[in-house]
């Protein structure tokens, strides 16, 4: 499709996208450092909501209870501690409310826009060249700020998508419904609640950044941690003690090796490599500078292929550790242990040829842009929640790149922020269908 393709009303729906207020909303989400399991963590999920409410949509806004959450055998697991969540839903067209879903008389939304509002910590200020990660300032056609592209740019598109039926006035025959969630960057508690809470969808599109591409699956991610023993002594005998920190080597050697036997034949189109990565984020030893230090804690993400079982891929990470310690005369005696606490994050996939992938490919060649290709993403995504337990057939396409997300300078190119708008509520005109 092209351009030409846009019927009359898409054409006149379009001229109703607001880039200045698109962008206002992009930097007022930004200026919340809404870290996980920060206090602003709640208020950008209440920003959201006033933003919703206030183009009148029907909004659920409920607080998560986390202790019942956290007791339901498939929460997918949390890596910081939290006082209070909020979950946010809004509807717009079609009938039935967002406040009961599931109801009587309530229709399930044709399309599900969602994404996430936590971000991950700004790291060292230097990084930032002197400038306040949560600033969001515009330089060069972009906007730089912790979460600009990952993935509040995603959410400013989703709540454009509002905005733009809304001005226009169209009516919906079937739901739209805009999910914001929070918790997805350390295992996906929000999407777990939203879902839980009867929220569902014919179809969902994730806006994360994909650099112009169509996600239609994403790995795994399994975090663990990895404590390894040693024996204390003086730093000037250090013979008379074992090095926790050299006792780890070996284990990160063969676990680096296990990374690349698992990663010797992906499946193409992967946009991450390898793409079973397996990170080390934290390494800690030692308490004293001329001690040997006596214990090592090491805190990784470990990558899960696509339709690999979670308990089979810690399993064999397990494997891979224990034979190290065999091997060894000091952890033979005094055995690493492994433990898989935080975000627990499986596979998910959605078939290439779903009448989605189609429909989501034709809204962007029809608003201008060239056809994306299909690919597979990073590990650690809201997808596998939306396509395995909401039974949700759920792809990820949205402005930026994932290269810039939880890296220093974090930006979003603005023109690709409108482009995806765009193609979204031809998609969400389409899907949805306007009411005669």
């Amino acid at each position: 499709m092209t351009p030409e393709d846009l019927t009359e009303l898409e054409r006149r729906v379009l001229d109703h996208v607001d880039e200045q207020a698109l962008v206002e909303s992009l930097v007022e989400l930004v200026r919340i450092p809404s870290i996980g399991g920060s206090d602003a963590e709640a208020e950008v999920q209440e920003t959201a909501a006033g933003v919703l409410g206030g183009l009148g949509l029907d909004v659920d806004r409920w607080d998560i209870d986390l202790d019942e959450l956290a007791a339901d055998p498939w929460f997918p697991g949390a890596e910081v501690v939290r006082s209070r969540a909020v979950g946010v839903v809004a509807t717009l067209g079609g009938t039935g409310s967002a406040t009961g879903p599931g109801g009587a008389g309530a229709q399930m939304p044709a399309l599900v826009l969602q994404g996430h509002l936590d971000v991950v910590p700004p790291g060292d200020p230097e990084s930032w060249l002197g400038v306040d990660p949560f600033f969001a300032e515009v330089r060069g056609g972009a906007l730089y700020g912790r979460g600009a592209v990952d993935m509040k740019a995603g959410v400013a598109a989703n709540i454009a998508v509002a905005r733009t039926l809304a001005g226009a006035g169209v009516a919906l025959e079937r739901p739209l419904a805009v999910h914001c969630v929070v918790g997805e960057e350390d295992g996906g508690l929000g999407a777990f609640a939203t879902l839980r809470r009867g929220h569902l969808g014919e179809a969902a599109v994730i806006t994360e950044p994909t650099s112009a591409r169509i996600i239609t699956a994403t790995a795994g991610a399994l975090t663990f941690r990895i404590e390894v023993a040693g024996r204390s002594a003086h730093g000037s005998m250090r013979r008379r003690g074992v090095s926790a920190f050299e006792a780890f080597l070996p284990v990160h050697a063969a676990l680096l090796a296990f990374e690349a036997e698992r990663n010797r034949d992906p499946e193409p189109g992967f946009v991450a490599d390898p793409p079973y990565a397996l990170s080390f984020g934290v390494v800690r030893s030692g308490e004293w500078s001329s001690n040997v230090p006596d214990r090592l804690l090491a805190e990784g993400r470990f990558g899960v292929q696509l339709g690999e079982d979670p308990r089979l891929a810690r399993a064999r990470f397990e494997d891979v550790v224990t034979d190290v310690a065999l091997r060894d005369p000091w952890l033979r005696e005094n055995r690493p242990v492994v433990t898989w606490p935080g975000g627990q994050f499986a596979s998910g996939s959605t078939d290439d040829d779903h009448l989605l992938v189609s429909e989501m490919s034709a809204a962007v060649a029809a608003t201008g842009g060239a056809r994306p290709p299909l690919a597979r993403g990073v590990y650690g995504s809201d997808l596998r929640l939306y396509t395995g337990i909401g039974g949700i057939p759920t792809l990820h396409y949205g402005p930026g790149d994932m290269e810039d997300a939880h890296s220093p300078l974090e930006k979003v190119d603005l023109d690709q922020l409108v482009e995806v708008t765009r193609a979204l509520v031809v998609l969400a005109l389409r899907r949805c269908a306007v009411a005669s």
